[in-house]
């Protein structure tokens, strides 16, 4: 059993914005999970009903909030307007919005202290991002989970930063993200305790089962069992 409900996160300069949350029957580890260009939809939600039901307590920041609050659309049809959001998010800002989450999740009575960060597409970057740069009164998250992160590549010289196992699934037919891309993280991460790169035979979202022209089960189903069990070794 699991429920849901909307938390009001305070950003580091004093505003506020929501983020959707997802509660197991007991006590748990969090885990910040961030969204796809297509904002919290249903997809969002189903996967942090799914990571509430393995005993996660589940918290999904409204990244584009600084933009237009509850920006959500559906499936792959709105792709164009999802991209114009993401070509407006400020990357100075995000960061701190990341941080912020991160604090407010820790303090949420059901949470038990470990987190990890999961995120898909642009979530998948950001996933990243919290590894590296999200601190709380020090501390960083214990593991990162990142899904077809097309700007992975582009945020590698923090690599440095991220203290924590990260896991990364990319699709080898991904027409987002090119194969050069994806071997210029696995050499990056080459030798790393923890940290490892899967690939699968599917294109970019793969997992979005709310994307009928993207969605693959097989993959989707085998990313998510690894997933599990990575976070199940580092957070409990």
């Amino acid at each position: 059993m699991t429920t849901a409900r909307a938390e009001t996160v305070t950003s580091l300069d004093g505003r506020t914005f929501t983020a959707h949350c997802a509660v197991p029957d007991r006590p748990g580890p969090g885990i910040l999970l961030f969204q796809e260009i297509l904002g919290i939809n249903d997809n969002m939600r189903g996967l942090a009903d799914r990571l509430a039901r393995e005993g996660y307590v589940v918290l999904v920041p409204d990244v584009f909030w600084r933009i237009e609050p509850g920006f959500e659309r559906k499936d792959e049809s709105s792709l164009e307007e999802c991209m114009a959001m993401v070509g407006q998010l400020d990357w100075e800002t995000v960061p701190d919005d990341v941080s912020a989450t991160h604090a407010h999740l820790l303090s949420l009575p059901e949470c038990t202290g470990t987190v990890g960060a999961v995120g898909f597409c642009l979530g998948g970057t950001l996933a990243f991002l919290a590894a590296a740069r999200s601190r709380v009164e020090g501390r960083g998250v214990d593991a990162a989970v990142s899904y077809y992160g097309s700007g992975n590549d582009q945020v590698l010289p923090m690599l440095d930063d991220v203290t924590c196992p990260v896991l990364f699934h990319y699709g080898e037919r991904d027409p987002y993200i090119p194969v050069e891309s994806i071997e210029q993280v696995e050499r990056a991460v080459a030798g790393r305790p923890g940290t490892s790169v899967e690939r699968y035979d599917a294109g970019h979202a793969f997992s979005n089962w709310d994307a009928p022209s993207m969605y693959d089960e097989p993959a989707a189903e085998a990313a998510w069992t690894r997933t599990l069990a990575f976070l199940d070794d580092n957070l409990r």
